[in-house]
């Protein structure tokens, strides 16, 4: 039976944990973008899809690329996070289907040739994606700073201008300054936001 975390881990995941808009200078090498990866991989989509993909922008070509795409009130904090998750999805993960679903052989045509249910399992799978990728960097000491305050035509233009990938949304990332944190936002009551059928 899987035991629960104890409380220091739910703090650092989510009880205490907050959404970042200050890094200090310190790098993120390669080594631990490879073990976020290693780690939010694992997290379920529907039927494995994994249509997630991810890039992490680090150098400062990049950056110059990214920055016409983001909300004036996004730039300052996002081009000083140490990397910027451009989380996207594969408009054609269905080709991977035949070796990440072996269960159903069908399942890549069932994709290919419905283009709605294909969009919609890209979109929503990849967001799921996107929420472990916070969750992972988060569980390894990363702060993240998610949001989606950017043009995704412009995005998609400057990094994906073959149409495969789409722009889902951003999560900036580095070794978190509490100093920019802004007071931490209520949530929702129980009774606002369930219901128990």
């Amino acid at each position: 039976m899987t035991k629960a975390l104890d409380s220091a881990a739910l703090d650092q995941i989510f009880l205490a944990a907050r959404t970042f808009n200050k890094f200090t200078s310190d790098p993120v090498g390669d080594d631990m973008l490879h073990q976020l990866y290693d780690l939010y991989k694992w997290g379920p989509t529907s039927m494995n899809t994994q249509p997630g993909r991810v890039v992490f922008v680090r150098t400062a070509e990049a950056r110059e690329k990214l920055k016409p795409a983001l909300m004036p009130n996004n730039v300052e904090k996002t081009m000083a996070a140490p990397v910027v998750a451009i989380v996207a999805y594969d408009t054609a993960f269905f080709e991977h289907m035949p070796t990440q679903f072996p269960a159903n052989p069908g399942a890549r045509d069932m994709f290919a040739n419905n283009a709605g249910l294909s969009a919609d399992t890209a979109t929503r799978n990849s967001a799921l994606q996107g929420a472990y990728l916070i969750i992972a960097a988060r569980a390894l000491g990363l702060a993240a700073g998610p949001m989606s305050g950017f043009n995704p035509a412009v995005l998609n233009e400057a990094f994906f201008p073959d149409g495969r990938w789409k722009a889902n949304f951003l999560v900036n990332l580095g070794w978190g300054d509490p100093s920019g944190n802004r007071p931490r936002g209520p949530r929702l009551a129980f009774a606002d936001s369930v219901v128990v059928a």
